[in-house]
């Protein structure tokens, strides 16, 4: 008997990845494949319920084929079956994002994170056409809304349409608008809501949406951890006094430079963050000074957490 497909939902993370200098790779920079790895396993280890290899914030498209695919055979490797997998398959057609979701099922991943095609503006015609392709390679999908990057808005209406695809199960929701929580309940109560902005997760949770598909937990997973079950049971005081320190730092997973700003937030702790391939370049001096400001008080809110947790 095959296993059920699993729910796309709990605290996934969207994994960084860390290069090493190699003159003979793009830009002097290769994926350190070990350091990856153990990434992926420390964050697990720390309570977190899946992690998302090969998406935006893991620079998919700085990646070679052969690149991208070795990141999401490391994810597998190293936390299949303690924690989902969910690949990011973005491509510029539903011909490429359909090959990508048949590999990440060929190496084992749980689902994929699918944006609709990358490159267009497309109608709800070919945004239907385009995942139902994707589901067709039969992994779960969650649906990715992110019109600020896409141009593409993935509306309650659009996803009610969505929903009506056998496999897609989930979306992750980044529009910014809070509002659209409740919304895709009542109109595509078959789809899990995904809070997909850091800085709007609390807000999200307490709206109904079910997961976190999240950016910062990369620097501070298992204070993440606490703020998801503390909203999720509904401990709003708690929550708050948990969020409110974090939110500063929150607020650059949307923002333009939030690959470089998670990076330099696991640099402050320890954690593999590291350079990022072009087209991004090292933030801006006034940048880094605002961020590690921010990135201060989270740190010391995070420790805090985790600190409480340790003593009980």
């Amino acid at each position: 008997m095959s296993r059920p497909a699993p729910a796309l939902t709990g605290l996934i993370v969207a994994t960084t990845l860390p290069y090493a200098h190699d003159p003979a790779a793009p830009a002097g920079l290769r994926p350190d494949l070990d350091r990856y790895g153990e990434h992926c396993r420390w964050l697990v280890d720390n309570g977190v319920h899946g992690v998302g290899p090969n998406g935006s914030l893991g620079e998919y498209s700085s990646l070679t084929d052969d690149e991208r695919r070795a990141v999401a055979r490391t994810a597998v490797e190293a936390v299949g079956g303690d924690a989902l997998v969910v690949v990011g398959v973005h491509g510029p057609g539903a011909h490429q994002a359909r090959a990508w979701a048949e590999a990440a099922g060929e190496d084992g991943a749980d689902g994929v994170l699918c944006l609709p095609p990358t490159l267009y503006r497309a109608n709800t015609a070919e945004i239907v056409h385009h995942y139902t392709e994707v589901a067709a390679a039969g992994l779960p999908v969650m649906v990715y809304n992110n019109p600020l990057d896409t141009k593409v808005d993935l509306t309650p209406e659009v996803l009610r349409e969505l929903a009506q695809i056998d496999g897609v199960v989930a979306v992750k929701e980044f529009s910014g608008d809070v509002r659209r929580i409740l919304h895709i309940r009542e109109q595509a109560p078959g789809l899990e809501p995904v809070a997909g902005a850091d800085d709007l997760v609390l807000e999200a949770l307490l709206m109904g949406a079910t997961g976190w598909f999240a950016g910062f937990p990369n620097v501070f997973p298992a204070a993440s951890v606490r703020l998801y079950e503390l909203a999720l049971a509904g401990r709003l005081a708690e929550a708050r006094a948990l969020y409110e320190p974090l939110v500063a730092a929150f607020r650059w997973d949307s923002r333009t430079e939030f690959v470089q700003a998670i990076k330099h937030g696991m640099d402050l702790v320890g954690r593999p963050g590291g350079p990022c391939r072009p087209p991004r370049g090292p933030l801006a001096p006034d940048r880094l000074a605002q961020l590690d400001a921010d990135m201060k008080q989270a740190i010391q809110a995070a420790q805090t957490a985790q600190a409480i947790d340790g003593g009980r």
